[in-house]
């Protein structure tokens, strides 16, 4: 099978997941404890007029219709399913309780979807890079203090919950030393006026650095694990011994020939850690009171914010399948062995 047959047996294959992940996000909330599960509850604290409250009830498949003494004509299963699936694929999650807005329009306009971007995309990108780096020279020096020492402290980061290492770190960097605030996205004063770019700038830095550092310490650990497993066999093929025969560096043996052949397991996690960006670090983005979607969907739960979190969970899974397909592809461009079968 070539390129193209593979690359669309992949996009088929991830069309079917995607009508499989709205089947189940369907029954999901559909089962939820509730009169007529809890899609019923989506219009309990909806804003505004009765009739928008009833046009939002059409909308979402709660009513058909309704009757001449304004009663509502509840659809069928199949109804609520068939306008649900039309919602999904077009992204129309309704409205938030929490604010009375369109949930996409609360995701995007509010800066939360920016925010999130910025913390998980910082903290990931970081997070790879340390851990690959710091993988490749641990395995090259396998068996040394050097090894053991980088092995204890990723074991020790990776195993610590997000919320300890945060309260830890707003103890000692925000409130003993005072080098960073405790938490927050920007100062409160910004209400009252924006100051000039390269201000701007540096003052989120000093509120993302706490956050990110926090997900950045819990991340690497993973990677490094990874990195010195894969190099390990990797140093023990001969085409390593042949390259070191030829005299060249330690460095272009490494980072040229073995972390190439070794990457295929850090592509995948690479694409899988990227994929979960939009999910949002819940635990983190609470700890710090990052308005990010992370600290949105935390909300949405506690408000029963149906929609909310029907969004949320349906674009992390949507997020997850593109990058399985993404590593998929990008597997033949790394590796030339690899067959499209």
């Amino acid at each position: 099978m070539g390129l193209r047959g593979y690359l669309i047996k992949r996009v088929i294959n991830t069309a079917i997941l995607v009508i499989f992940v709205i089947i189940v996000n369907f029954v999901i909330f559909e089962l939820l404890p509730g009169p007529n599960g809890a899609l019923a509850n989506l219009t309990g604290r909806a804003h505004g007029c009765d009739q928008c409250v009833k046009n939002l009830q059409i909308t979402l498949g709660l009513c058909k219709g309704f009757d001449a003494n304004g009663a509502c004509i509840a659809p069928s299963l199949w109804d609520k399913f068939a306008i649900y699936f039309k919602n999904m694929l077009t992204f129309q999650f309704g409205q938030s309780q929490q604010s009375g807005n369109p949930v996409l329009s609360d995701m995007i306009t509010t800066g939360r979807l920016w925010n999130t971007l910025t913390l998980l995309g910082t903290a990931t990108a970081v997070a790879l890079i340390i851990g690959i780096f710091l993988g490749v020279v641990v395995a090259a020096r396998r068996g040394t203090i050097f090894d053991s020492s980088m092995v204890t402290v990723s074991l020790t980061t990776f195993s610590l919950p997000t919320f300890f290492m945060g309260i830890i770190l707003i103890l000692v960097f925000a409130l003993w030393l005072g080098w960073f605030p405790s938490g927050g996205v920007t100062p409160s004063s910004w209400v009252l006026g924006t100051p000039p770019l390269l201000e701007q700038i540096l003052t989120r830095m000093r509120y993302l650095f706490l956050p990110a550092l926090t997900l950045t310490l819990f991340f690497y650990g993973g990677n490094l694990l990874l990195t010195r497993a894969t190099m390990g066999e990797a140093l023990t093929e001969d085409y390593i011994t042949t390259a070191r025969a030829k005299g060249l560096p330690e460095r272009t043996v490494l980072f040229k020939h073995a972390l190439k052949n070794a990457s295929l397991p850090i592509v995948t996690n690479a694409a899988l850690a990227f994929g979960g960006i939009l999910g949002g670090a819940i635990i983190t983005e609470t700890i710090f009171t990052w308005d990010g979607l992370g600290l949105w969907l935390f909300k949405a739960i506690g408000w029963h914010d149906y929609p909310v979190m029907q969004a949320m969970f349906y674009i992390i899974a949507l997020c997850v399948i593109g990058a399985n397909l993404v590593s998929d592809i990008v597997y033949g461009m790394i590796d030339p062995r690899i067959k499209y079968e």
